[in-house]
């Protein structure tokens, strides 16, 4: 579905609106593409799925893919952590539970929502997707 103008116009607002809105979210995805980092959107969304599993044997599955697409360092898809949240993951891993990353996955969010979000609000897909649909709106 298409997002209103006021909800495109709510992204500006906050972060937590833009995360929190599926459009939103897809919309910063191609930003976070052009921008190479699109791999903190993926690590993101894999710990918002593996948080609602209840099953231990998925909640295992997915902690190793997880952990293998996102946080190792023979990754291409590694995502920038600090030593510290690295550590706590590492022995997170022995027993992985459905918030195993919670730390990291908070580290890439105040990082997507410091570094990217900025240049996203003042980016050509945001600005250009802005236009279009208040025109559109502005014609009905």
């Amino acid at each position: 579905t298409k997002p209103t103008p006021e909800e495109v116009r709510g992204w500006a607002q906050s972060f937590d609106k833009l995360m929190k809105s599926p459009a939103g979210r897809n919309v910063f995805r191609e930003f976070l593409r052009t921008e190479y980092s699109e791999e903190n959107m993926l690590f993101w969304l894999a710990c918002e799925e593996l948080k609602s599993e209840c099953n231990k044997h998925t909640i295992d599955e997915k902690a190793r893919i997880i952990y293998e697409d996102y946080i190792s360092i023979l990754s291409p898809k590694e995502v920038s952590l600090d030593s510290r949240v690295r550590e706590v993951i590492n022995r997170k891993m022995q027993e992985p539970s459905s918030h195993t990353f919670d730390d990291a996955q908070l580290q890439i969010y105040t990082l997507m929502h410091r570094d990217s979000y900025p240049r996203f609000l003042n980016s050509a897909i945001y600005k250009s997707l802005l236009q279009s649909l208040s025109r559109s709106s502005s014609e009905s």
